[in-house]
């Protein structure tokens, strides 16, 4: 699949974040300032503001001197941040794939995404105008590589859908502050009359390092696709989430277990308040070495019993290396589901599918030997043995039909084996069988139970089934393939019996 990439970028970004809170201010000259360097600058610009001359990066005395109607609002640390993760978790919907790119901009791996919407084109007015709608002063532009379409979304005039393998001849004409440069690398080359990229991409990598230094060389690459560039992609937040900070580094398995518990108590509490329960649990361990563990349980079916995973966890515990001592215990609910208020004193005298002990079980037993190795089966209205049962998804799916009444081995193959038959009769059971070079003398039998094809999906032969028993107790279910044929009938092993 061919990679490619749209960046986002926000001309104003923190002003129209802020004029969408105070629609008061929208259509006023107003700008985000903050003291750099001994005196207040502005950090943000409105749009109106900059039709009257107030820049951002100009000292607020000149800004207010250009423009004396000038609104100034104090600038807050980090709320680029958090107004650019709050986009880009919406803009989840369009991409699985988003990350920042601080201050103005998101770039997305929209790889396989865009045909959704119709083509590029469609996806990218999609976004664009839905960005707008909210208020925010957007541009985006599509490109193979993330250096590319950064540099044409923020200084390119054409096209912002830049053809696979074409980003060299996009990028010729931009300036070289579209590389991203180093501030000292970007001073550099406006010293030397670089006023484009295409220039260095005609220079000699060789002349190029000896005067910028790698960077350069390396956004040159990166912009063309010679090298590959790593983003950070936005994890959603987990609704269902508890932290329990320690005064004291945790490095026993008591008090892992304690830990868990208190995490649990809180966890569960919040569920039972409305009605769900835990599916999937990520227990997260922050050390003082700056390293990370963590460990997780799965349920059969929604619970809150802080006991019962409680006991899941403990199972866990010993896969959890505390090294040095851990200071941030972290539990996760990823995955739960709705559950209906159980009156705990009916409950308690349950039984079958239905009994939260057996769930329960079910959970502790997965816990030592793996969730999947426990598996239930329902029928299937298929004449066909074989296709005749189906896996469960879950402890309390119902059958769409009932079993066959007809006695059926506790053990099915897959596939039936072919083996080697002698019979007295051509149409009665066989005497004898061989299996997988095993001889196997008949002393008892009962059939023949004929079962056809489902003429409706497939043509073949029916099967003849009998129940025989060998000389030394065992039981297996056979049948020949089609009415007897001479020496060319088949026979094959399907089934073992109890």
């Amino acid at each position: 699949m061919q990679k490619r990439f749209m960046a986002i970028w926000f001309r104003h970004l923190l002003t129209d974040g802020l004029a969408r809170r105070r629609p008061e201010l929208a259509a006023l000259p107003f700008v985000l300032a903050a003291p750099v360097k001994n005196k207040i600058v502005i950090t943000a610009s409105s749009m109106p503001a900059e039709r009257e001359g107030a820049f951002t990066g100009m000292a607020v005395a000149d800004a207010r001197a250009a423009v004396p109607e000038l609104l100034v609002v104090d600038d807050v640390p980090g709320q680029a941040a958090k107004l650019l993760r709050l986009i880009g978790l919406g803009c989840i919907r369009y991409t699985p794939v988003v990350s920042l790119d601080l201050p103005d901009g998101l770039m997305l791996d929209i790889s396989g995404c865009a045909h959704l919407w119709g083509g590029e084109r469609e996806y990218l007015k999609e976004i664009v105008l839905k960005l707008r709608a909210a208020g925010f002063d957007a541009r985006a532009a599509i490109a193979d590589t993330p250096g590319a379409a950064w540099a044409v979304v923020r200084y390119a005039t054409r096209s912002p859908i830049i053809i696979s393998g074409e980003q060299a001849a996009a990028i010729c004409a931009l300036p070289p502050a579209a590389l991203r440069p180093e501030p000292e690398a970007l001073e550099r080359l406006h010293k030397l009359g670089f006023r484009n990229i295409g220039p260095l991409l005609e220079t000699a990598p060789q002349a190029l390092r000896r005067r910028f230094g790698k960077s350069l060389l390396l956004r040159i690459d990166q912009a063309l696709g010679r090298v590959g560039e790593y983003w950070e992609p936005l994890v959603p937040p987990v609704p269902y989430t508890e932290r329990l900070p320690c005064l004291e580094p945790i490095r026993t398995a008591p008090g892992i277990e304690i830990a868990i518990e208190k995490l649990l108590e809180a966890l569960c509490l919040r569920l039972q308040q409305e009605g769900l329960g835990v599916r999937k649990a990520v227990l997260k361990c922050h050390r003082i070495d700056g390293r990370k563990v963590q460990t997780g349980i799965s349920t059969t079916k929604g619970s809150h019993s802080v006991s019962h995973l409680l006991r899941l966890f403990k199972l866990q515990i010993d896969k959890i290396e505390p090294a040095l001592g851990i200071e941030l215990f972290v539990l996760e609910a990823p995955r739960v589901e709705e559950m209906e208020t159980e009156q705990e004193q009916l409950w308690a005298e349950a039984r079958g599918l239905g009994d939260t002990a057996l769930a329960e079980l079910l959970d502790r037993i997965a816990g030592k030997v793996g969730a999947g190795a426990i598996q239930r089966f329902l029928p299937a209205e298929h004449h066909w043995p074989e296709q005749s049962v189906k896996l469960a998804g879950s402890l309390t799916e119902q059958p769409e039909t009932v079993w066959p009444e007809l006695p059926r081995p506790i053990r099915l193959l897959g596939q039936p084996e072919l083996i080697e038959v002698m019979a007295l009769v051509p149409d009665r059971p066989p005497k004898v069988f061989t299996h997988k070079g095993r001889r196997h003398t008949i002393v008892k039998a009962d059939g023949p139970e004929r079962i056809g094809r489902e003429w409706w999906r497939d043509g073949g032969e029916h099967r003849d089934y009998y129940i025989v028993e060998d000389n030394e107790g065992n039981r297996y279910w056979v049948f020949r393939s089609g009415h007897y044929d001479g020496d060319d009938a088949q026979w094959f092993l399907h089934g073992y019996f109890a």
